[in-house]
């Protein structure tokens, strides 16, 4: 859902204080590496994600999907992350994740994640060393999201498809890591409290506000980082 077509601007939803939050710190820093990660996903620790599920705004049947968490090899790890268009029916305008619907010709959601960032941005999965999965995650448009996580190696082309993607745009992973620039909101809403992150960045003058679904499973990214 466009952030432009609620009946609010998400922007301006106050943020509420968690005191919790207060004695969280920064992800390790040995684990913002491309070694660090390898190692993690390949004995990960107990650990349980903070969010799973969105309040519902749509009644409809569930669908698979899955996204792919891109994460540039360059000096320090960068999120690859879109900035979808305005007509789309779902999730318009926002920044996401690229990926989408899981096929029923896909092998498993790794491989749908693979094929729609290859037909979203132009990215090849030859570039792409996928190391995990992340817990599924439910948003409020009804989709099953599988969170598959990447090693991209970096001389990469792109070439966005126009009907889906305004822009693509790299974060340092270790501010997206930062719990100091979680921030959580809160609003009542269609009879229900709804609450959500957002991890606004700074890029130059303009302000990336990357929020909902996509922050959702960020955070739960960084539960397991610091876990």
């Amino acid at each position: 859902m466009s952030s432009s077509s609620l009946p609010f601007d998400p922007r301006q939803v106050p943020v509420v204080a968690a005191e919790d939050d207060r004695w969280l710190r920064p992800a390790p820093s040995e684990r913002l590496t491309p070694q660090g990660l390898r190692s993690l996903f390949a004995d990960p620790p107990a650990w349980s994600p903070e969010l799973r599920r969105e309040p519902a705004f749509v009644s409809r049947m569930p669908a698979p999907a899955a996204v792919l968490l891109p994460l540039v090899m360059r000096e320090e790890l960068t999120l690859l992350l879109t900035q979808r268009t305005a007509h789309l029916n779902t999730h318009s305008g926002q920044i996401a994740l690229p990926g989408g619907k899981v096929d029923e010709s896909d092998a498993d959601a790794t491989a749908a994640a693979l094929r729609e960032t290859h037909e979203e941005i132009g990215l090849s999965p030859q570039r792409v060393e996928v190391i995990g999965t992340l817990p599924e995650y439910v948003t409020g448009t009804a989709f099953i999201v599988t969170p598959v996580v990447g090693l991209v190696q970096p001389g990469f082309d792109l070439q966005p498809n126009p009907h889906e993607v305004d822009d693509v745009f790299e974060v340092p992973l270790s501010f997206l890591m930062d719990p100091a620039h979680h921030r959580r909101h809160r609003l009542q809403f269609e009879g229900r409290m709804r609450e959500w992150y957002s991890m606004p960045y700074a890029e130059g003058s303009r302000e990336r506000f990357i929020w909902g679904a996509t922050a959702g499973m960020l955070r739960n990214f960084y539960r397991l980082l610091c876990a």
